[in-house]
């Protein structure tokens, strides 16, 4: 009969190098969270996960995948590069670790709620999801505190994780008093109060950064005007969105669109670049496209036309900005703190190149009569292409660097 002992010896050591490094556990919970989320998405649109649910489930959706699943792996980038840009230490685990069995334990309380309805369970959810936000957001900002250097892309990182702390508590309120409206106002604030700053401060930072190191001749352009341009847009559409004036969205849609072009443009490597910084750029471009959506639906409502691009250019920015760009910079981030060539690999590739074919399905859902074959198709379709992708990873954040080094 099998003991605690006899399991102890192979589990320690695995358990010892998630905990070596932030990005090693959050990603591990990010990527066993993909699977996990989306597997229950899919059942449920199915019709085969049918238990009676006290949120709906396209908002419990929004809510596991927009402050579950991808907040793991902004979690886990913030606390590895903040010590950096910042000039501090490098964080420790009782930095990270709280975080990330906050998050994983409120993960599988809230799809326990999902497979059975238990209003308990997403009540316990919600609270473990409060408490690791909290938890991540008083390191970043103890950090942060420290700074001398005004470092904006720091203060532009932790201004959009505290509206993601807003939009946890918008969803804890709907679930008090049993209301929609909060738990859309909570999904609206974390699309674009949450998730597009984040992105977008990131790849401000980064991606001239990676692009300088390995093309010949390249100059990085990310003039500092840019971040509080991107905020005044994105709170400009949020504010529009939540306040019932979906129609007047247009100025600010477009003005967040055209800055996408110009920053994709400037960027864009005009010599030979390797297939791993590309596909950065690439999935960069779902977003000025998204929000070139977003500002058509809004000017065909402005005109009365009674034509709506439904919810395609969300799925164009959901699927296609945040669902790439998650594969693409996971994907070089674990490459580069794991002492491996920064290589895209044929599973990385793969799942890039099969999520711009799901954004794409998806969005043809809202120009159909009958939309939920596709909506099923495109749901299954995350598991196909993010289940090589997550094992890949997850044996990579379970095994040590390849250079010998710590973290």
């Amino acid at each position: 009969m099998s003991t605690q002992s006899d399991v102890s010896p192979g589990l320690q050591p695995a358990l010892r190098l998630l905990a070596a490094a932030p990005h090693r556990l959050m990603f591990f919970i990010g990527a066993c969270n993909v699977l996990a989320a989306m597997t229950w998405w899919a059942f449920w649109l199915a019709g085969v996960s049918v238990a009676p649910l006290a949120v709906p489930g396209p908002m419990l959706h929004a809510w596991l995948m927009q402050y579950l699943v991808l907040p793991a792996f902004m979690f886990g980038f913030l606390l590895t590069v903040f010590p950096r840009w910042l000039g501090l230490g490098a964080a420790q685990g009782w930095h990270y670790v709280p975080v990330g069995l906050g998050l994983v334990s409120a993960q599988a309380l809230t799809l326990v709620a999902a497979w059975s309805g238990s209003g308990l369970a997403l009540w316990l959810g919600w609270i473990n999801t409060l408490a690791a936000w909290l938890t991540g957001l008083v390191i970043l900002a103890g950090w942060l505190w420290r700074d001398r250097d005004g470092d904006w892309h720091a203060r532009s990182a932790l201004a959009a994780m505290g509206f993601g702390l807003i939009g946890v508590i918008l969803f804890g309120l709907g679930l008090y008093r049993q209301d929609a409206a909060w738990w859309r106002m909570s999904s609206a604030v974390a699309t674009f109060g949450l998730l597009v700053p984040v992105y977008v401060t990131v790849a401000h930072r980064m991606f001239p950064f990676f692009a300088a190191n390995v093309v010949a001749g390249y100059r990085p352009w990310k003039p500092r005007f840019l971040l509080p341009i991107m905020w005044l847009g994105s709170l400009g559409h949020l504010v529009l969105d939540v306040s019932g004036h979906a129609a007047w969205r247009a100025a600010p849609d477009l003005f967040l669109a055209g800055m996408g072009f110009v920053m994709l443009w400037r960027w864009w490597p005009r010599n030979e670049a390797p297939p791993l910084l590309r596909v950065l750029f690439i999935g960069f471009g779902w977003w000025p496209v998204a929000m070139s959506l977003f500002a058509t639906d809004a000017l065909l409502q402005a005109a009365g036309s009674g034509i709506s691009l439904g919810r395609a250019p969300l799925h164009a920015l959901a699927i296609g900005f945040f669902g790439s760009l998650l594969v693409a910079m996971v994907t070089r981030v674990t490459a580069g703190h794991s002492g491996r060539p920064l290589l895209l690999g044929p599973t990385a590739a793969f799942a890039f190149a099969g999520m711009h074919a799901l954004a794409l399905l998806r969005m043809a859902a809202d120009f159909v009569p009958n939309p939920l074959p596709l909506w099923v198709a495109s749901a299954f379709g995350w598991l196909v292409l993010f289940l090589p992708w997550v094992l890949r990873s997850c044996f990579v954040y379970l095994s040590p660097r390849v250079d010998g080094r710590a973290g």
